[in-house]
Parts: C-alpha cells; sequence; structure tokens
C-alpha cells in the first residue's frame, strides 16, 4: 500500500503532470499543470485557457503562473501536488434586484487541486470553469486562531506582445481611461493597472475579461502589476498606508478572493453575470424596501447647490415633474441656508411625494467635505442611520474612500450590513469597483469607480474623449457592475460638452445603474421635445434582460436591455466622424413591433423622434453624427409610444 502512495504521489507531483477541466457547454478549457522550479524536486504550478472555435481549441491565455506568500511561508515555486478532487458541476439560480439581468443562471464545472510546500504547509487552489468563464481561488485549508499575515501573489495573467488590451492605469478611485495599447509599457504609469482588464486574444474575435469577485473580510482588493515584464499582469495586493496594513490579516482557515476571467465573444463578456455568480448569496432576505429608480442630482450643475435650499427645492420638483422617484442632497446639506434647512428639504420632498438620498464623507482622508466622519465606527453609523431613519431619508451616498487595503474592505462591508439593518440603499463614490456585493447586499444600489459626467466640472479632458470612453465602458467598467456615470446632460457645466443631445440620451440605456443619477440643470430637461422628455420621465433603472447587439471598444456600441415587454435599445458613435449603427432584431420574438427612435437631428442639439414597424427577421441601420447617437423603445402591437 505505502509503495502505491508513492507512486502515486510522484506521478501527481511530476513535471508536466496537466489536468484538464472543461465547461459544461465543452467550449473552455482549462489546463493546470506543474512545472520545474530551480530547487530539485520542486514545481510550480501554472494554468492556461483555451477556447473551442468552430471544432478546435484557441489558446486565449498562455500558460501563466499561480502561487501565494504569506509571512510565515511561500506557495510559489516550492510546490508538490498531493491530490485532486473528482471535477463536480456547478449550478446555480439567483435574482438581482439590480445589474443587467434579474432572473441569473449559471453552469460550471469544479475541482480542487491540493498541494504542499516544501515545510509541508497545503494550499488547495479551487478552479471554476464557467460556460463564460473562469474563476479560482486559494484557500489555507489549516486553523489556526492566530493571524496570519497574506503578503502577496504569484499569480500572473501573460498576455502575448502585440496583443490589443484595454486596461485602466490604476488609482484608488478608479477613475481613469481605458486606453487601446498593443503592449504593456505605459511611459506616464508605474506599471500598476486596476481591474478590469479587457483583452482582445490571439486577434480572433475571442475576448478576455479580468478582474476579482467575492471580497470578504478576510480580503483586500487586489490590482496587476507589469512592473518586471510588461506582457506579465501580476496580480498584486496593496501596501501598508497609515493605519491600515497591506496584505490580508486573518487566522486559518483563509480563502482569497475569487480571481475571474470572463471568456467569449463580445456578447459574451458585455452579458455575463460571472462576477455575482461567484459572490455570496444575499445576506438578508426581506429585500421588499429596496426600490432602485432614478434620482434628480443637484452637484454636477451647482457644485455647492445642497446648501442652497431654493436649489434643493428646485431639484425636488424636478424630481416631481419627471416622475423620478428620488433626489440626491450632495454635500455640504448640513450647512444648508437660503430660506431653509435639511428638515424643511426633507419635509417639502415628502410632501412631493419624492424620496430622498444623502451625501456623507466617508471620514478616511478627505475630512475637508462635509458631513465628514460620521459613519468611521459601528456606534457613529448606528446613531446616524437611527436619525436617517427617523427623518424619512431612504439612502446614502458615502464618498473620499482612501484605498484598496483590508481594513477597507471591512468599511465597505460594515456600512452595507449596517444600512441594511435601517433599510438604507447604499450608494459608493470615490470607491473601488464592484466585485459582486450587490448580489450579496442588494442594497448597494451603485457604485462610481469611473471617469463620469462629474468631471466635466473638474477639467476640459472629457471634452474630446468622452466619445471614444462612452463606447468603451460598456465592454470594461459597466460589464462588472452597476455604475454611477451620472449621465444624460445636455448643458455645459464647467467643461464643454461634444457629444449630440442623441448621444446624452443614450446613456441613460448604454450605463446600467440600480440608481440612475440625472445630473443637468432642471431647465435642460424642461427644454427637450416633449417625445425625448417623456422617455426619460417613464424611465427604468432595473432589468430583465440585456443583450449586446454590436460594437468595439472606443467605436460604437449597440446595446439593448429589457423591462417588462418593453425593449430599450441604444448606441452610441465613439468617432469624431459621422457612422452608421446597425442593428438587428433576432433577439424578439415573432410578433410585429413599433419602434418608437430618438436620434440625432441636423446638428448636435437636436433630437428628431421617429416610429418605425419592424420584425425579428429585419435590420435597421441608423445614422449618426459623429460623436452621435440614438436610442428608443421597442413594443409589440405599435403600442409603445410615450404619453
Amino acid at each position: 500500500m505505502k509503495s502505491v502512495f508513492l507512486i502515486l504521489s510522484f506521478f501527481l507531483s511530476s513535471v508536466g503532470y496537466a489536468q484538464q477541466i472543461l465547461s459544461p457547454n465543452k467550449k473552455i478549457k482549462l489546463v493546470v499543470e506543474m512545472r520545474p522550479a530551480e530547487e530539485k524536486g520542486l514545481s510550480q504550478a501554472y494554468f492556461k485557457v483555451l477556447y473551442k472555435s468552430k471544432e478546435a481549441y484557441i489558446e486565449v491565455l498562455p500558460a501563466s503562473p499561480l502561487g501565494i506568500v504569506r509571512e510565515d511561508q511561500q506557495f510559489t515555486s516550492n510546490l508538490k501536488l498531493i491530490g485532486e478532487s473528482k471535477p463536480v458541476l456547478v449550478h446555480d439560480k439567483y435574482e438581482m434586484l439590480t445589474g443587467k439581468r434579474k432572473l441569473c443562471e449559471n453552469f460550471g464545472t469544479e475541482k480542487t487541486f491540493n498541494y504542499q510546500n516544501n515545510s509541508k504547509q497545503p494550499l488547495n487552489i479551487t478552479f471554476r470553469v464557467y460556460n463564460d468563464g473562469v474563476a479560482f481561488r486559494y484557500t489555507f485549508p489549516n486553523h489556526s486562531d492566530s493571524s496570519l499575515s497574506i503578503k502577496d501573489e504569484a499569480t500572473a495573467y501573460v498576455i502575448p506582445e502585440g496583443t490589443a488590451r484595454w486596461m485602466q492605469p490604476f488609482d484608488q478611485s478608479y477613475e481613469n481611461f481605458y486606453p487601446l495599447s498593443t503592449g504593456g509599457a505605459d511611459e506616464k504609469n508605474s506599471g500598476e493597472w486596476g481591474y478590469p482588464a479587457l483583452y482582445k486574444a490571439n486577434n480572433q474575435s475571442l475576448w478576455v475579461l479580468i478582474s476579482e469577485a467575492g471580497i470578504t473580510r478576510q480580503n483586500c482588493a487586489a490590482r496587476l502589476n507589469n512592473k518586471q515584464n510588461t506582457n506579465v499582469y501580476k496580480v498584486s495586493y496593496p501596501v501598508a498606508k497609515k493605519d491600515m496594513h497591506g496584505g490580508a490579516v486573518s487566522g486559518l482557515p483563509w480563502k482569497s478572493q475569487w480571481h475571474v476571467m470572463i471568456v467569449g465573444k463580445l456578447a459574451d463578456l458585455v452579458e455575463s453575470t460571472l462576477i455575482t455568480d461567484v459572490s455570496e448569496p444575499t445576506a438578508f432576505k426581506d429585500t421588499k424596501w429596496i426600490e432602485p429608480g432614478s434620482a434628480a442630482w443637484v452637484y454636477w450643475a451647482y457644485n455647492h447647490g445642497s446648501k442652497d435650499y431654493q436649489r434643493v427645492i428646485e431639484y425636488i420638483d424636478l424630481a416631481v415633474k419627471m416622475k423620478w422617484p428620488y433626489v440626491l442632497i450632495d454635500w455640504e446639506w448640513d450647512t444648508m441656508a437660503n430660506g431653509g434647512t435639511l428638515k424643511d428639504a426633507l419635509n417639502y420632498a415628502r410632501s412631493k411625494g419624492i424620496k430622498t438620498l444623502l451625501w456623507y464623507n466617508s471620514g478616511t482622508e478627505w475630512l475637508g467635505a462635509t458631513p465628514a466622519d460620521r459613519l468611521l465606527t459601528h456606534e457613529k453609523r448606528e446613531k446616524e442611520f437611527s436619525w436617517l431613519t427617523e427623518i424619512g431619508v431612504s439612502g446614502i451616498k458615502v464618498d473620499f474612500f482612501a484605498g484598496d487595503q483590508q481594513a477597507m474592505m471591512q468599511y465597505y462591508i460594515d456600512i452595507l450590513e449596517d444600512a441594511a439593518k435601517h433599510n438604507l440603499l447604499v450608494n459608493f463614490h470615490g470607491a473601488t469597483i464592484p466585485r459582486g456585493w450587490a448580489r450579496t447586499y442588494p442594497n448597494l444600489m451603485s457604485t462610481e469607480a469611473v471617469y463620469g459626467a462629474e468631471w466635466y466640472n473638474n477639467n476640459g479632458v472629457l471634452t474630446d474623449k468622452a466619445a471614444a470612453h462612452n463606447t468603451t465602458l460598456p465592454f470594461t467598467r459597466n460589464i462588472v457592475g452597476s455604475m454611477d456615470y451620472t449621465p444624460v446632460t445636455f448643458s455645459n457645466s464647467q467643461h464643454e460638452h461634444k457629444t449630440s443631445f442623441a448621444h446624452e440620451l443614450a446613456l441613460a440605456v448604454v450605463f446600467e445603474s440600480g440608481v440612475q443619477h440625472f445630473a443637468d440643470k432642471p431647465s435642460a430637461y424642461y427644454a427637450l421635445p416633449d417625445e425625448p422628455r417623456e422617455f426619460l420621465k417613464n424611465f427604468p433603472t432595473t432589468w430583465d434582460e440585456t443583450k449586446l447587439i454590436n460594437g468595439y471598444p472606443g467605436e460604437t456600441v449597440v446595446i439593448a436591455r429589457r423591462k417588462g415587454k418593453l425593449w430599450y435599445v441604444a448606441g452610441l458613435n465613439g468617432k469624431d466622424t459621422a457612422q452608421t449603427l446597425n442593428i438587428t432584431f433576432n433577439f424578439l420574438g415573432n410578433s410585429d413591433y413599433s419602434f418608437q427612435i430618438f436620434k440625432d437631428g441636423i446638428d448636435t442639439k437636436s433630437i428628431t423622434s421617429e416610429t418605425s414597424s419592424i420584425k425579428k427577421s429585419g435590420t435597421m441601420q441608423i445614422k449618426c453624427l459623429p460623436r452621435g447617437g440614438f436610442t428608443g423603445v421597442i413594443s409589440a402591437n405599435s403600442s409603445n409610444r410615450l404619453k
């Protein structure tokens, strides 16, 4: 028996040993293999990902290293494979209150590999190969009450030179662009890149989006680093900062976050729910009080507007006239004057049937903007949230977080949990990207983490870049979760728009957010023609289904989202030249349909409306101005005219 075990152990740890895992639909193949290390008899685990195109599997991720580093132990190039589980099927069905789809269902194959380092300490790596991607995470299975520091990873994604990629230089607020590159070098960047990261594999029509999900109190949030090799993107942890340690500190057992790769055609990526698929189910069952919706927002047009009672009243009246359920009262509401106080504004909103959301400074670094430091401890949150419940506030926007350290992850979760106890919605700003919390904590309506329309306030960069940026975000940032871009602005803030009015109107559909904050002046919405204004009045912010019709990052996007029996379709031209956007209607049923369209008029500041009869087998071409766009509503039996 002992000899059999030795033979098996040698076989498992031998160099070149490889194991394959297939997705249930057989389209994705993951290969895990052992490669030799410098020290004799030891090896390192690698993985690669292939996708079935026609009859052959095409490599979409070359062999890339695995491993993790603790302060007391390394689990990198000193591993032996000592065992593996049998593959098991993963099948999950759940509902989302926000996001690209209400009913979510996934299918995958899971397998765990058991390793030991040269100190005979165990490490497990669990892989899930889904029909639309790959997820894996590390586990230290031992039990210990002592705190251990998990410092770094050897995990990396190898992306060959010449591969087209769209990656965001890392910034703790995740407010940056996703420029197209065919190499990993960037003189202006330190070599750190934020999630999500998109690349086009093998010059095929295959794509990969890299991100992560399922972060708990045990984890920090990671990023990518290619300082050592411009085409090898290593998973790295944030360093210590002020009173926050770097990496993760935990007792055992410990599980990492899920490392996620969404793989397939562009439509597979845009329509995927893999980020929430691997996240924990909802932490609370009573969700009837959670109501996503549209909000009027004062900050974009009037930076200090929330301390001006008269301005706030204007936006409450805007919400009434536009049938939007919410108004967001932003920073400085604690110093509101000019005819009334916050209490007066809340009473006025309540008398008009409008629910209120209030801005908060997280209190971590930016103590200048008020109200500040009311949420930093559980005791402070309990006091503040109890008060908000008493005065009838429905939710909070929390701004200015301090990074991706584990302490910040714990702070986000603390806010979400404490807010839920008081039936408060949450919107994070100046924050990390979504990592699946919207499933676990469905009171999370949206997250900023985007270079959005607010930047028209700050400098003139977005003026020339907005159109290309807006056609990149559906393929990058918005794939991983709700995105509070604060869209649909027609006037100018501090800096000029160059996108057309029809382009701006289309952003409401193209960008998904559980609470959609409409940011312009009331006069800009009142000045719209009747039909586009009615479109915004009846606009939903939650969707039953999402379909990418076509598009390419930075150039075009045409997307369709269904709410009940209505389909909302929108397209953007990301170029500075006119383009014709094509629509196919094969996502429809076999009925006859009516399509009410809002598209570019004779110039960028005009919107024309028309209604066309369409069928599933039909197609349509819509001419768009430079930086233009269109949107519209499809319904059966010619009943979609908005009244």
